[in-house]
């Protein structure tokens, strides 16, 4: 079920309902499974990913994907949620099924997170805190839309779309591949202009 995000409404930034956020990043959790075992090659690794498997204990899980993206900033690709680093700020963990901005001062993983026990200890913000996580979570948002235009331009649009063919089953929602980028700008304006809606009904108060 297409259901392209509005990047518009004329009377400012666009209202993204917090359903919408948990649908766009499930899906695009979904996108990077597929860039993995993309039939032409893996491309996160084409793209500089470093990928770490899973040791002898954890057979289960699936290789942790993880991205320089300079010496202070990092990405964390995992399959419930992604992990952006900041060496001057700390970290932010967007959960895949809650779209609940997280934060820790750790601006690395001491250790990969093959499951989500591996995680350091996420907060939600304090109000001392929360412009930082708000920050984080709009680089982390810019990145993932750079990231879409960097397929668009590489693999072409088409390949996004057939990337979508399972993913488009008639009950998910699904953004098209053509708005996945528009979408996610939607998303960090959404986000910029009310934080607070994002973060749960405990830290919805000033």
């Amino acid at each position: 079920m297409s259901v392209p995000i509005s990047v518009e409404n004329g009377n400012g930034p666009p209202s993204i309902p917090l359903e919408q956020a948990i649908d766009l990043l499930s899906q695009q959790v979904w996108c990077w499974g597929r860039d993995i075992l993309r039939p032409e090659g893996n491309f996160l690794l084409g793209i500089g990913f470093q990928r770490t498997a899973s040791p002898a204990n954890r057979k289960n899980c699936s290789s942790v994907y993880t991205l320089r993206l300079c010496e202070d900033r990092c990405v964390v690709l995992r399959g419930f949620g992604v992990f952006f680093g900041d060496r001057q700020r700390g970290g932010v963990f967007l959960p895949r099924y809650q779209f609940r901005p997280r934060y820790t001062l750790q601006a690395t993983l001491e250790c990969p997170p093959w499951q989500e026990d591996d995680l350091p200890r996420f907060d939600p913000p304090s109000q001392e805190n929360r412009t930082t996580c708000a920050t984080l979570t709009l680089d982390l948002l810019d990145w993932i839309r750079s990231y879409e235009v960097l397929v668009a331009e590489k693999l072409g649009v088409e390949y996004r779309r057939n990337t979508l063919v399972n993913w488009d089953d008639g009950e998910r929602q699904c953004t098209p591949a053509v708005q996945m980028p528009s979408a996610w700008r939607a998303l960090a304006l959404g986000i910029a202009a009310d934080f607070a809606t994002f973060l749960g009904r405990e830290n919805h108060e000033d």
